[in-house]
């Protein structure tokens, strides 16, 4: 049956992933869009998103993935994803309005055969909500993961499905598409699947903060963080997976929301939130990282005027800056006083999405580092870590580098003069 049809509505960042993954699976795709500008893109071939190995699977797919702004064309599917980004506010909360619309939009057009996939993420409660008869309706978890979405997408470990009955077979059309991935199936209920993937991010989150707040009574403490992480690897409790690499804070804008949604539910049927309350605000505190070292190496006398700053991204291989640490720290410096001259480069944000100015945008690390009293390392790019520190103590005019994800290794640092501060790791001013 891999002749069935597999439409995408909505050509996000998750809508693009997902069909491009589909038609690499051998089946035939459609992606809607509404806005004809990003169909006419897509035909041609552009890809308005950056993701490591995404470019060549599309181009070896051609052939199964088509494009239309007119939802009629959905008319010709078996399924169709829902696959709209959902905007969130600063609280973290959901704007639904726009998923609404374009399952209204969907269901108008769709076959009695058919069948509407939510894939994009809702707050519990959404699907059951839907006026379409249940029977059509499934939710899907999207397991997503900015700069890894092409992997993560192409080999999951399980697909999480909500259905009106989790006892029934799935449709075959469904079924049929889920096995071509060889992964578990877990049917459940769809309160059930939606709650799912908030539940993965909060151990997620837990994970991250019990990290980061140990990673940094390391630096009080004289201890080092990346010593005890082996320990923590071999715990079969804990494992070679977990998150223990120390970052600053949470960001991306999932997380968030989903925090934003425990709180809510937590608060709506009078239950205690109150350490996911703590988890906020320790990521706030953990985004203030690198600023607050700045500000002990400022406040020693050290008389910095040129500042050099790598990366913008939130992480590695992508281009969001959603609540990101180093925008965070780039906006301080920035309405702190005139008297720094900063310089940035990142190889995928466009300085266009930066919502102020103030700063210089070079073309290149080396340029940034050139005549710098101070580099900040940002973001995690792998292309930072091919730096030499001798090379940079030759063209920067100070000696600081604050390089909170260990990009330099510090006794490298340490041998051409420079200072390293990292995260988990004790430091001297």
């Amino acid at each position: 049956m891999q002749s069935i049809n597999i439409g995408f509505a909505g050509m996000t960042h998750l809508g693009i992933i997902s069909q491009v993954i589909a038609a690499t699976r051998g089946f035939n795709t459609i992606g809607y869009h509404a806005e004809d500008e990003t169909v006419e893109s897509l035909s041609k071939g552009d890809l308005p998103i950056y993701e490591p190995g995404l470019k060549n699977l599309f181009n070896k797919n051609l052939q199964k993935l088509n494009y239309s702004s007119k939802p009629s064309a959905l008319n010709k599917c078996d399924l169709v994803y829902i696959s709209v980004d959902i905007p969130t506010d600063n609280s973290g909360a959901s704007d639904l309005a726009i998923i609404n619309k374009m399952i209204d939009t969907v269901s108008f057009y769709l076959r009695e055969d058919a069948f509407i996939i939510v894939l994009s993420q809702v707050p519990p409660g959404f699907t059951r909500k839907l006026s379409i008869p249940h029977k059509r309706v499934f939710y899907q978890v999207e397991t997503l993961i900015y700069g890894r979405a092409v992997e993560r997408a192409m080999h999951p470990e399980r697909f999480i499905v909500g259905c009106a009955d989790p006892n029934a077979p799935l449709p075959p059309a469904i079924e049929t598409y889920l096995s071509s991935f060889d992964c578990p199936i877990l049917k459940m209920r769809y309160e059930s699947a939606e709650l799912s993937k908030i539940s993965i991010n909060m151990y997620l989150v837990s994970s991250v903060s019990t990290t980061n707040i140990l990673s940094e009574i390391c630096e009080k403490l004289g201890a080092n963080w990346h010593e005890i992480i082996p320990a923590l690897k071999l715990d079969k409790r804990i494992g070679p997976h977990a998150y223990l690499k120390p970052g600053l804070g949470i960001a991306g804008g999932n997380l968030e929301r989903d925090l934003a949604t425990v709180i809510r539910l937590a608060d709506n049927k009078e239950c205690n939130a109150e350490v996911v309350k703590s988890w906020i605000a320790d990521s706030t505190y953990r985004k203030d990282w690198s600023l607050r070292r700045f500000n002990e190496v400022a406040l020693a006398g050290n008389n910095i005027k040129f500042i050099g700053m790598l990366g913008l991204a939130y992480k590695e291989n992508t281009a969001s800056i959603k609540n990101s640490a180093a925008i965070v720290m780039l906006r301080s410096l920035i309405n702190r006083t005139k008297k720094y001259k900063i310089k940035v480069y990142d190889p995928q944000v466009q300085s266009e999405t930066i919502p102020f100015s103030g700063f210089s945008v070079v073309q290149s690390p080396i340029e940034v580092c050139k005549n710098s009293d101070v580099i900040l390392l940002m973001t995690p790019w792998p292309e930072f870590k091919k730096l030499k520190p001798t090379v940079l103590a030759n063209i920067m005019k100070g000696n600081l580098i604050i390089d909170p994800y260990s990009i330099l290794k510090t006794e490298e640092c340490s041998s051409a003069g420079l200072r390293h501060l990292t995260l988990g790791k004790a430091f001297h001013i």
